[in-house]
């Protein structure tokens, strides 16, 4: 569903990614990992198009979307959380959802209907499926941290996506938001048949769902494969100090 192939950037003579190759499978749930700094949401960047790459080339399904503006390759089905959350905060719940559905209907100049009056019905059945049901009229603003990256999901959702990136998804989280975002990604993936490409520092979400594993250190990839061969690689055992991958057994 998702290739990446010999994918690299630079800011000046930084080398921030360097020949990343990645291959994700329909409906697969992949984990890039990785300590800060190591290029993990520059690769994020590169294949959403918030970044151009210096070289190298990334495939949706087949199609070439290399260097494509953000929002042509939403279009094409590609959706995107970020690390911080993204949301309008003097907008309701509802209201941010709703805001979505219009974009990606591309509603959102139409003078001749009243924009509350659509996709009502879609934004109630997502509120639901996101866990957030109740929250309607809460300012964005004002929810806790971890339902505005519940909320996020959300946008992201609105625009159909095939393939999902997710920019550390429980980042901030206590560990029953945890707990309930991890469940809660598994029964959206199962449900909408999406494919995942997510970020985490938290090995135990890590090991949990991913079904596939690929280490970034330095900008380069040094392990790729099922979370058990990850977790008995030698050389991420170095890059980590064994920290969080002895405690997933």
């Amino acid at each position: 569903m998702l290739e990446v192939s010999g994918i690299c950037k630079s800011f000046g003579g930084f080398r921030a990614v360097s020949n990343v190759s990645l291959s994700v499978g329909t409906k697969q749930i992949v984990a890039v990992i990785g300590p800060n700094g190591a290029g993990k949401s520059t690769l994020f960047n590169l294949i959403t198009g918030h970044l151009q790459p210096d070289n190298g080339t990334v495939r949706l399904d087949g199609r070439e979307i290399t260097g494509a503006p953000p929002y042509r390759i939403c279009r094409m089905g590609v959706g995107r959380s970020f690390q911080r959350t993204n949301v309008f905060p003097r907008l309701t719940v509802f209201e941010n959802l709703q805001a979505a559905f219009l974009v990606h209907h591309r509603r959102g100049g139409n003078f001749w209907t009243r924009a509350e009056d659509l996709y009502r019905d879609d934004t109630a059945a997502l509120l639901a499926s996101i866990g957030l049901t109740g929250q309607e009229r809460t300012l964005a603003g004002t929810l806790s941290y971890g339902n505005q990256k519940q909320l996020e999901l959300g946008l992201a959702l609105a625009s159909s996506p095939a393939v999902l990136l997710l920019d550390e998804p429980t980042a901030g989280m206590s560990a029953s938001e945890t707990h309930e975002t991890i469940r809660l990604l598994e029964s959206i993936a199962a449900e909408r048949g999406l494919t995942l490409l997510f970020t985490e520092h938290d090995m135990e979400v890590v090991f949990s769902i991913a079904q596939k594993i690929a280490v970034l250190h330095q900008g380069r990839i040094i392990a790729e494969g099922r979370p058990e061969e990850v977790r008995a690689d030698p050389e991420v055992r170095r890059v980590y100090l064994g920290h969080g991958l002895t405690h997933t057994q």
